[in-house]
């Protein structure tokens, strides 16, 4: 058991990539810098022009098209400007604060056909767009993907949960007596306070953007929920490496 942060993830385009990290600085009420910052508004978006948080409903994402799972992201920090690759796509670079036109084109093939297609890519102005009506943060546990991939007979890539800080906790679904309950992750506190249920985009491969794994399906059956990882809140900035030790307060 390593009850240590094991990988840290952002996401800087909601359901639009993927990107590693080995160190963050976390601001108490808000999501980890970087995440969620963007989200793309689909051509049939009622509320989510970028001025406050929205729900996903707005948005285009990968439960309804899964091809979108397959992205991986880089942002630069410094000059603003977002990497995007896809294995069939190909990679695209741009400044996702200026003019997106040429994304939109880029990844509307991405985009299944029966779905609303991408319109807009808004900025969070307030707060990231995350699933929550609060800037959360997801927690995620080893020991409980671990248990998944052993119901399911099959491995998993981690990264199909798009959570944000990894641990082992060394037992299945101890992080669900996390709830409202605060933990230290390095010098950060961050206060749980729910499960995150799961959708249809961590049943796609996010090497290949293809369904192959009945993920909700065994969640059900074999564990009797359909939650995976936990949803929290940061109440005590800080900063929080690879490695740093994880413990309920």
């Amino acid at each position: 058991m390593t009850n240590t942060v094991t990988e840290i993830w952002r996401h800087s385009i909601k359901a639009h990539g993927r990107e590693t990290l080995e160190q963050v600085t976390l601001t108490a009420g808000q999501a980890l810098p970087g995440d969620r910052l963007w989200a793309v508004a689909h051509e049939e978006a009622k509320d989510a022009d970028g001025s406050e948080w929205a729900p996903c409903r707005n948005f285009t994402r990968a439960a309804g098209s899964p091809q979108l799972m397959a992205i991986a992201s880089q942002l630069n920090d410094k000059t603003g400007e977002l990497t995007l690759t896809h294995p069939t796509a190909g990679q695209i670079t741009f400044l996702p604060d200026g003019n997106a036109s040429a994304f939109l084109e880029w990844v509307r093939p991405l985009v299944a056909e029966n779905r609303p297609a991408p319109a807009q890519l808004v900025r969070a102005k307030s707060r990231a767009m995350t699933d929550t009506p609060y800037a959360s943060i997801t927690l995620a546990n080893l020991a409980s993907h671990k248990a998944v991939e052993t119901a399911m007979g099959q491995d998993l890539a981690r990264t199909r949960w798009r959570s944000n800080i990894w641990f082992d906790l060394g037992e299945a679904w101890a992080e669900e007596a996390w709830i409202d309950r605060e933990v230290q992750i390095g010098e950060a506190v961050l206060q749980v306070r729910e499960r995150v249920k799961r959708c249809m985009a961590t049943t796609a491969n996010p090497d290949t953007g293809e369904r192959d794994a009945e993920t909700l399906k065994t969640l059900n059956e074999s564990f009797g929920h359909q939650h995976f990882s936990v949803a929290a809140e940061v109440v005590r900035p800080g900063r929080i490496n690879l490695g740093d030790p994880v413990k309920v307060l």
